[in-house]
């Protein structure tokens, strides 16, 4: 079998499920990025004491977003899944929002959410509605804190269920 990079992977799996690959695990302060180039993951940066990725968070394959990156999904799991590792998922939201260092212009950088397939804890999640606002809450604003550590503004625009998000990893779906 012809080995594929991660980023290069279908979409889809075999089942429907949408694929996100994991580049920062749930409690971890590590960020990693994914070098197509290499096929290896590099520390990309490492958020200050006391703070932490609240969720898996990571990429949809075979995509690519305004920011010229394949989009962001944040995965919830029942425990965190190693970064590197693919995990099939069905989309239920998207935070629209913009990003972009001070100065320049903003760019779409949507967060796509998506709950694992194997997951028992949020498996009765199927739409935006079924997250709590208080933690739509606080996960945007950890957005807007983690990209400010790095001299980046998050601004959210808007959210969206299951339909929109599936609409808009469409529009960013590659070849």
């Amino acid at each position: 079998m012809a080995s594929v990079r991660l980023d290069q992977l279908p979409l889809v799996s075999e089942d429907a499920a949408v694929r996100v690959v994991v580049e920062a695990n749930a409690g971890s302060r590590n960020k990693l990025k994914y070098v197509p180039d290499t096929g290896i993951f590099e520390l990309h940066h490492v958020l200050p004491l006391g703070t932490s990725f609240p969720y898996d968070f990571g990429f949809l394959p075979s995509t690519h977003g305004e920011d010229g990156d394949p989009l962001d999904a944040i995965v919830f799991a029942d425990e965190p899944v190693p970064p590197g590792t693919v995990v099939d998922c069905r989309l239920i939201g998207v935070i629209e929002a913009e990003q972009g260092k001070k100065g320049e212009k903003p760019k779409r950088n949507d967060r796509h959410l998506a709950v694992a397939r194997l997951s028992h804890v949020y498996r009765n999640w199927h739409n935006i509605g079924d997250i709590p606002a208080k933690a739509l809450d606080e996960l945007e604003a950890f957005f807007v804190s983690y990209n400010a550590q790095r001299g980046t503004e998050f601004k959210p625009l808007a959210r969206g269920g299951a339909a929109r998000s599936t609409e808009l990893v469409t529009q960013g779906r590659r070849g």
